[in-house]
């Protein structure tokens, strides 16, 4: 079972994308200088398809994108609710995860996403807009993994 703290639409999290990321809760991995410390906890309101329903009806015509910023605990349950927006939009709204794991759980399929984040916080290397960062975003396409952490590199460069 998936619980949410919160969800906002952001632009910064999945390039070219109007996202709504919506932070999950219960997060298992506990990275060092974790900037969401408060995610750690089982806290929240459910994330089912019942809550997904409500939030696409609200944010639907607006957002390009869905954004599930964790969810490690339950891996099957973020790509179950990630098939139901693929399914329930007929693929018009795009599904990303951002995983603190450093590979992609193997009972999941990478087909059912469009974007995937690997990779610990780990405060020293920065995060994904930092050329040292041990991150990893990639778009999947026909079930490959391209890596394009660089367009977050890039972009944070030309905000300076």
């Amino acid at each position: 079972m998936l619980r949410y703290h919160n969800y906002d639409i952001v632009f910064q999290e999945v390039p070219d994308e109007v996202t709504l990321a919506i932070n999950i809760t219960n997060c298992p991995n506990h990275c060092g200088g974790c900037h969401s410390p408060h995610l750690q906890e089982d806290t929240g309101n459910l994330l089912d398809i019942e809550a997904i329903k409500l939030l696409l009806a609200k944010y639907g015509d607006s957002i390009t994108c869905v954004c599930f910023m964790g969810g490690d605990s339950d891996s099957k349950e973020v790509e179950q609710l990630a098939i139901f927006i693929r399914d329930i939009t007929d693929r018009r709204i795009k599904c990303a995860w951002y995983s603190g794991k450093a590979v992609f759980p193997k009972e999941c399929s990478l087909q059912n996403f469009d974007y995937v984040k690997l990779g610990a916080y780990i405060k020293q290397l920065g995060g994904l807009d930092s050329p040292n960062t041990n991150q990893r975003f990639y778009q999947i396409k026909n079930e490959k993994m391209i890596d394009i952490t660089s367009s977050f590199i890039k972009n944070n460069l030309a905000r300076r």
